[in-house]
């Protein structure tokens, strides 16, 4: 097992993934929106993973404010998915309750980084 594995943060990322990749599937959004969330919502679990192997706490640290970065893009995409009637309010409340979830977690990483 690798070490991002086992952070509870990258396993609430990669369910956000895959919940917006099946949601990605029976929806069409135009063309750029669905790229763009798709590649957004990769990218936080992907970053997290990608910051576990670094072996410097600056490091680590970039890859997952980066992670933080992507999902706060997520969060546009879905406010503005939610505003223009493309998403009800279940999904979007659920959507965006994850992501603070997830906001949330990386912030806390991030500052025991810096504490260290």
């Amino acid at each position: 097992m690798f070490d991002f594995q086992k952070l509870d943060v990258y396993q609430k990322a990669k369910e956000f993934n895959k919940d917006i990749t099946k949601t990605l599937a029976f929806k069409t959004f135009d063309r750029v929106t669905n790229d763009q969330l798709r590649r957004a919502s990769f990218s936080i679990m992907l970053n997290i993973a990608e910051g576990s192997s670094r072996f410097s706490k600056k490091d680590r640290r970039n890859f997952l404010v980066v992670a933080r970065g992507s999902a706060f893009e997520c969060a546009a995409i879905l406010e503005y998915l939610y505003e223009i009637n493309e998403l009800n309010q279940a999904i979007f409340t659920k959507y965006f309750d994850f992501l603070e979830e997830i906001s949330k977690m990386l912030f806390s990483l991030i500052r025991r980084l810096d504490d260290d």
